[in-house]
């Protein structure tokens, strides 16, 4: 079989990651996250995208009477939240104007999110599985927000764009079907986004430990709570096959930046 077609679609391929935009989305604060991103698709787009999905999942939670039935509970997350938020600042001074929402989700997971634009949402399972405390709530909100500043979920798509634009052109030039293609979408999405998702996640890390010593939360609760985390069992994937980093690696890291904000959090607590 020829090879010849595989040559201008590396091109055209190349061409699509010329297209995409670079910006600097956070400063880099005390953590010093300063990695350059790629976008394809304006925050616009996936921040009304986020707002529309956001909207109807809490309109699904409110039908199956899983949406902020512990008025305690919902005061608890949204009083750590508020004072989380305004610590943005220090890495985007835009995210205070930004539509900021929490609720609690009456959800068996451990789990907590917050989507692009500021929609969070807490579940009871990581409050209740890991017996959380208002420190350990702060890390995990604070490594959501983390997320959504660096905006990782429009940087993800944009190269999902980019790899599924490419895929389609080789897939077009070779004339495979459609399982091919899919294959080569699946190689693709490893090799492409598995180890850039392992970056995001430890950006969030070292930006939520800033975040949360800076809003007088001890930036070493996200320790104790990976600690946790770890004591929770079952399988995990092997490292190179994950998304995210092991145990281990991350509790290391965690332990090294917590000590590098320890300083922010004394200062915040002598203020309060």
């Amino acid at each position: 079989m020829s090879r010849q077609p595989i040559l201008p679609a590396f091109f055209l391929s190349s061409a699509l990651l010329w297209g995409c935009q670079s910006v600097d989305t956070t400063e880099g604060g005390t953590v010093g996250v300063d990695r350059q991103q790629y976008m394809a698709v304006s925050s616009q787009e996936v921040d009304a995208g986020a707002k529309k999905a956001y909207a109807q999942m809490m309109a699904e939670a409110q039908k199956k009477d899983a949406l902020d039935r512990d008025a305690a509970q919902v005061a608890r997350v949204r009083a750590i939240t508020q004072r989380l938020i305004p610590q943005t600042a220090t890495f985007r001074p835009d995210a205070a104007k930004w539509q900021w929402e929490v609720h609690v989700l009456s959800i068996d997971e451990v789990n907590a999110w917050c989507m692009p634009g500021g929609k969070m949402a807490m579940y009871t399972g990581l409050i209740q599985k890991l017996n959380a405390t208002d420190e350990e709530i702060a890390a995990v909100m604070g490594h959501e927000i983390a997320h959504a500043l660096r905006e990782h979920s429009r940087e993800q798509i944009s190269r999902q764009m980019g790899t599924q634009a490419a895929v389609g052109i080789v897939g077009a030039l070779l004339g495979v079907g459609e399982l091919g293609q899919s294959i080569a979408g699946s190689v693709a999405d490893v090799t492409l986004n598995l180890p850039k998702s392992r970056t995001a996640e430890q950006e969030a890390d070292r930006i939520g430990v800033e975040l949360a010593a800076r809003a007088g939360y001890d930036p070493r609760a996200a320790i104790s709570l990976w600690q946790k985390m770890q004591g929770l069992g079952g399988s995990q994937p092997p490292k190179f096959l994950s998304t995210h980093p092991s145990h281990e690696d991350r509790i290391s890291d965690l332990q090294q930046y917590a000590a590098k904000v320890l300083p922010l959090y004394q200062q915040a607590s002598a203020k309060r």
